[in-house]
């Protein structure tokens, strides 16, 4: 939803006031020819900090609603997220606010963060992922990619979206209870709807987990608030599902200790956290102020992103089955586990842990040297992203 980029207005160049969450990367530099420029924690963006602000662009920490924007100049707020379930949009709506979120900016970045959790979970349980089957609910900009990977991997993909279904029928999506009946594996990439048709509040709740039939592995990286914290906890003790592993949480950053020590896999919301799918969520809110108030900031972009460590890297698969080798590429990439272990070691640094998150590159940005792999397990990995160096 791009809400905001409907209209535009004009205002003299060098009279605006922009406020910016100083955590979001690569923004520097972008406005400050055309206006006044304030960076701020999201934490201090006050109603008194933004009363004579023009545009804000922020992330999720920022509860942009009556209360911060009341008898305020705000004509524009872009979040560089995926989500904008931290913006009232009703109140923007009925006083003129517009607004605009970064739909799909860090999908490739959730999908690589599935893919490494697949890989770990297979390598833990001793499981072949081509044996199972996974059940994706909700099929936007980020399922559709983890559905596309789940493929690669040889996996049976159940696909679950009921406004899809409504609009498109149902010849490639199924309801629910198949999924919950089937899948051995469910992840969960849906909005945070509150209420109506399609209400995700508390979807993982009690009746969820007991309508289970295969004792699944739930992944939940999309919202916190999609999972009931009490029902999840139960559904592990009673052994309704075999796993958890969980990257958003209820009432962030003050999380269950509890349904932490009891999860398979756990990270502090850092799933979308690829140094690219921020630059792209970056890029997309400057398009955005910039459209709306005729700046003509059509040709920036983000730079100085950081390269990875060992961009180019020599991949030997003899005596490795191919999911070996594919857990491999993926794992010298992004290894889950590592953000794991800093969040397990103190789970009090939740914040810092997420507003000082070292580089992350997705797999484009990598190079294969390859040896003793086949051409078929070579057409996965590149599908997947990585230049193969012949």
């Amino acid at each position: 939803m791009t809400q905001g980029q409907l209209g535009t207005c004009n205002l003299k160049l060098g009279t605006m006031k922009i406020v910016i969450d100083d955590k979001i990367p690569y923004i520097r530099g972008a406005f400050e020819q055309v206006a006044e420029v304030i960076y701020l924690p999201g934490s201090k963006t006050t109603p008194e900090v933004v009363k004579d602000a023009d545009a804000i662009v922020t992330r999720t920490r920022t509860i942009c609603n009556e209360k911060l924007l009341s008898g305020s100049s705000v004509k524009f707020i872009a979040t560089a997220t995926i989500g904008y379930d931290h913006i009232d949009t009703r109140y923007c709506d009925d006083n003129g606010i517009k607004w605009t979120n970064a739909p799909g900016c860090n999908s490739k970045s959730v999908e690589e963060y599935l893919a490494s959790t697949l890989m770990v979970l297979a390598e833990r349980k001793n499981i072949q992922l081509k044996d199972l089957c996974i059940g994706v609910v909700g099929v936007g900009n980020v399922g559709s990619k983890v559905a596309r990977i789940s493929e690669l991997f040889g996996m049976k993909v159940l696909l679950n979206d009921p406004p899809r279904e409504r609009a498109e029928g149902s010849a490639t999506l199924v309801s629910l209870k198949q999924v919950m009946d089937e899948a051995d594996i469910i992840t969960l990439h849906v909005p945070l709807n509150m209420k109506g048709e399609d209400s995700t509040f508390h979807l993982g709740n009690e009746a969820f987990f007991s309508g289970l039939k295969r004792k699944p592995i739930l992944i939940n990286s999309c919202r916190g608030e999609v999972v009931n914290t009490m029902a999840v906890k139960a559904a592990l003790k009673s052994s309704q599902i075999s796993g958890f592993v969980c990257d958003c949480w209820e009432n962030e950053p003050d999380i269950d200790l509890e349904l932490l020590a009891m999860t398979e896999i756990v990270t502090p919301h850092i799933a979308g956290y690829s140094k690219d799918g921020k630059a792209i969520g970056t890029e997309m809110s400057v398009y955005a102020i910039s459209k709306y108030f005729n700046l003509r900031l059509e040709n920036w972009h983000p730079s100085g992103i950081e390269l990875p460590e060992k961009p180019v890297f020599e991949l030997d698969g003899a005596g490795l089955s191919e999911q070996q080798i594919i857990s491999k590429a993926i794992l010298h990439t992004y290894d889950i586990r590592n953000d794991e272990a800093d969040f397990r070691n103190d789970p009090s640094k939740f914040e810092q842990l997420r507003g000082d998150y070292p580089t992350r590159r997705e797999f484009p940005a990598f190079t294969i040297a390859p040896k003793n792999i086949s051409e078929g397990t070579l057409e996965i990995l590149k599908k997947l992203g990585f230049t193969i160096n012949n």
